[in-house]
């Protein structure tokens, strides 16, 4: 499947480069699809090629020796996957896995070296990338470490509402709990108590967002700083998003 040079431009490990550097890239560039859960990689594999997200959203994730799952990023277009084994050649550390239809690119390790080589450019990109998913691997440790689970779903729910930039995905309470660090009774109960806090609103299968600026308040509180914060649930002075769904 031919690679269009406009994703290209979306991701980037290629920000910053003319089209004519794009065009020569893109030769090495291949393009693949994915059906819904579809496993794309498996933990302790071998994969020599890493990945970009086109169009739909991948999950990555470590699954525990009972079987438990966590997820450790949601990966959505222009996004990379499979960074670390693509450069150090050891087996993949998490799988990666389809959360709907996905179409992905990628660039095998060979061909990667070699534009790494010709292209400076790229080289300064892949470290703004990497030390992008070592802050956001940093932010996850505190979550899990430090805030509460209700906390942890608030902020879930902001990051995967959507900004109007394409179709956000759709998650199950099976899979705020691999993202949460929790079982799915737990994240159960703390949907509850953000609609008795006036954040969200659940209508059947959905969950609408009704008060963004409570929710980005338990998003950020650390246990630490709960006897000290506005109680929950009073919304003076915040705004309604009635139309937010997830």
């Amino acid at each position: 499947m031919a690679v269009q040079i406009e994703s290209l431009k979306s991701i980037p490990y290629f920000s910053g480069l003319n089209p004519a550097e794009l065009e020569a890239i893109r030769k090495y560039v291949f393009e693949k699809t994915a059906a819904r859960d579809e496993v794309i990689l498996l933990e302790g594999d071998t994969s020599d090629a890493l990945y970009f997200v086109v169009s739909g959203v991948v999950k990555v994730f470590k699954t525990s020796a009972e079987g438990k799952e966590q997820i450790i990023r949601i990966v959505r277009p222009g996004e990379s996957f499979n960074d670390v084994s693509v450069f150090d050649g050891a087996p993949n550390p998490t799988s990666a896995q389809a959360m709907g239809p996905v179409v992905i690119s990628g660039i095998t390790r060979n061909d990667l070296q070699n534009v790494l080589r010709d292209y400076p450019q790229v080289a300064l990109n892949v470290n703004k990338v990497l030390a992008g998913q070592v802050r956001e691997l940093m932010a996850l440790v505190e979550d899990l470490s430090f805030k509460h689970v209700v906390n942890r779903v608030a902020k879930i729910l902001l990051e995967n509402a959507g900004n109007g930039a394409g179709s956000p995905p759709r998650l199950t309470q099976r899979e705020m709990a691999a993202m949460a660090g929790t079982a799915r009774e737990i994240i159960g109960r703390s949907l509850k108590a953000l609609e008795q806090a006036h954040a969200i609103r659940l209508d059947r299968n959905r969950i609408m967002i009704t008060d963004r600026e409570t929710l980005r308040e338990m998003a950020m509180m650390a246990p630490q700083a709960r006897g000290r914060a506005r109680p929950v649930g009073s919304a003076a002075g915040t705004t309604r998003d009635e139309g937010q769904q997830l």
